[in-house]
């Protein structure tokens, strides 16, 4: 029913693998609600607020055939559709940026919204809606613009229905002027290149940090000198800057995790 990206270098492979043919990578072989159905009335709706987008399910890819491009920009996004819905067979498992599935949280998958994005996804049908956030992708189905969480799905009547239709609004969080990155958060940084002469790193480190005005720091360990860009909270602006690094010339400067220490 539902295709998944498990990781960035396998994606192509898991999502072919995720289709409503058996893979051996579920325990079942077709979606289902709960054995033992919980109300769902008490979960509330995804509480909007800002977030950089996920290390992972953020590059553009290919399915089936099928090229998707991630949205560059998302304000005022709106779109019209089927919205179906995933349940028991992928829950437990990883999502496209590298989370668990929870078909008891208030989430979705969307073929090329950046992850994680909330949503305001309203029943045309009933005129019922919700408030989800999105971290994986899907649906691969012609029509259907939306995979629903099974608590999501049913708040609004799409389980008991199986689709329905409805509209999508991205609902825009701006990150404030004054936040800062709060402790334990995603942090990014490029590696730009790496030399044994230190010097020769270090007028580079400076002259690159003030023409693409970001930070910059050197890193050396033993005769090895590296320098990095960095470090960024918002992936967005990390792949942005890592592709004006590339067109500079530096080809093989990658994103890397950074753990922040207080």
């Amino acid at each position: 029913m539902h295709s998944k990206l498990l990781v960035t270098f396998c994606c192509a492979a898991i999502l072919a693998g995720c289709s409503t043919t058996p893979s051996g990578r579920y325990e079942i072989d077709d979606d289902v609600a709960p054995d033992t159905p919980m109300s769902v009335d008490h979960i509330e709706d995804a509480n909007p607020q800002y977030e950089p987008y996920s290390l992972g399910g953020n590059k553009d890819y290919t399915l089936r055939g099928v090229n998707y491009q991630i949205e560059k920009q998302t304000s005022g996004f709106k779109q019209r559709g089927k919205a179906s819905w995933y349940g028991k067979k992928f829950h437990g498992h990883l999502t496209s940026n590298g989370e668990i599935y929870d078909m008891y949280s208030m989430s979705a998958a969307h073929k090329t919204l950046p992850l994680p994005s909330y949503v305001k996804v309203t029943n045309l049908d009933n005129g019922k809606s919700t408030v989800v956030r999105v971290n994986d992708r899907g649906p691969f189905h012609s029509g259907r613009i939306i995979d629903l969480s099974y608590a999501a799905a049913y708040k609004i009547g799409v389980v008991q229905a199986g689709t329905a239709n409805v509209e999508i609004e991205v609902i825009a969080v701006n990150k404030s002027s004054d936040a800062k990155p709060k402790s334990g958060a995603p942090q990014y940084i490029i590696q730009v290149a790496s030399s044994q002469n230190e010097q020769r790193v270090r007028t580079l480190a400076q002259e690159m940090g003030q023409s693409l005005s970001v930070q910059s720091f050197v890193e050396s360990i033993d005769q090895s000198h590296r320098l990095f860009l960095g470090p960024f909270s918002d992936y967005t602006q990390t792949q942005d800057t890592l592709e004006k690094v590339k067109a500079l010339g530096y080809d093989t400067a990658f994103i890397k995790k950074h753990s922040v220490t207080q």
